[in-house]
């Protein structure tokens, strides 16, 4: 259940009333100004707010619509309204861009979190210890600009989207430089075995473009869907972060693989990636303004062909460099 509160002027205000007729609401008249109070159903929140946005002219500064989540309702009515919809929650397009807002900065937070998370990755991956390796996942925020990208591209607002990707790109190289640097100071103390673990992220495959897709489609599913961002975060994780520190140890001890563990990483985002925008289609998540649908179907349009076009390169490299049977 979402309640809404409504500040209107008197000529917005009558414009507005009719839209109200079915729906409990309670009405404040104070200054000149209208506060009508109200509650919709979480699944009514979006189609209520294309309804009443033509009715208030929003460029006066008394006009506003605020909206949050009331800890607790008591009302039989309210409860009887919710139930008759009989439709899953849907979070308002409002609430899922603010929640990427924090995805399109570099701070030095993600920074500390990601290098942290590599260097422990890069530990497990010398020691083949499999538990420290997934230590590590747990502490890379690397699903938050992934989700960013898709959420924004599907709303049309293409720079935001855009910063999403300089994020991600930023934290991968990142891990690839410390990984890299790290590799080679120890090398100049200690021999270094390069381990099953390792090696198993230098091999190519094309099915790792298909599993990274369903991964990045179920993990953004999961995301909008109320999922703990944590757990989500880890799959993501999973697919990007061992392989990237991989790619940093393969440029300082075996170069031979540098090519083959460069491309998995590239499989593995451009298929999240991939997987994340369809999800965000299945979800039916877009703009409400007409002009603004047809802009963001054309920015789709555009990513996903370009998508296809890497994928398609991608597989050709993979065919060519994975292991001959």
């Amino acid at each position: 259940m979402k309640k809404i509160l409504i500040n209107a002027r008197k000529e917005d205000y009558e414009n507005l009333l009719p839209l109200l007729d079915e729906i409990y609401h309670v009405i404040v008249h104070e200054d000149g100004i209208y506060q009508v109070k109200l509650f919709v159903p979480d699944s009514d929140l979006d189609q209520f707010i294309e309804r009443i946005k033509p009715a208030i002219d929003l460029r006066y500064r008394d006009n506003l619509i605020e909206v949050s989540s009331p800890d607790f309702v008591i009302s039989p009515y309210l409860t009887r309204a919710e139930q008759k919809t009989g439709t899953p929650e849907k979070t308002p397009i409002e609430e899922l861009l603010d929640t990427t807002k924090s995805y399109q900065t570099l701070d030095r937070e993600k920074i500390i979190l990601t290098s942290i998370a590599g260097i422990i990755a890069l530990t497990g991956l010398f020691l083949n210890n499999v538990a420290i390796i997934i230590g590590a996942m747990l502490l890379s925020p690397i699903l938050g600009p992934i989700y960013g990208f898709a959420i924004n591209m599907a709303i049309g607002k293409v720079r935001e989207g855009m910063r999403s990707i300089g994020v991600l790109a930023a934290l991968l190289s990142c891990v690839f430089v410390l990984s890299a640097l790290t590799t080679f100071v120890l090398h100049l103390f200690t021999p270094l075995t390069i381990t099953s673990e390792i090696l198993s992220r230098t091999e190519v495959n094309p099915i790792y473009i298909v599993m990274a897709i369903l991964l990045g489609f179920a993990s953004v599913l999961a995301l909008a869907r109320g999922m703990s961002d944590q757990i989500a975060g880890v799959a993501i994780a999973a697919a990007l972060l061992p392989p990237t520190v991989v790619m940093g140890i393969a440029l300082v001890l075996m170069q031979e693989s540098l090519l083959p563990s460069t491309l998995l990483v590239l499989e593995n985002v451009i298929g999240m990636v991939a997987g994340a925008l369809i999800a965000i289609l299945t979800l039916r998540i877009g703009p409400r303004e007409y002009y603004e649908q047809v802009a963001a179907r054309r920015f789709i349009t555009r990513t996903a062909l370009l998508i296809i076009a890497l994928i398609a390169v991608l597989l050709f490299f993979s065919v060519s460099l994975a292991p001959q049977v």
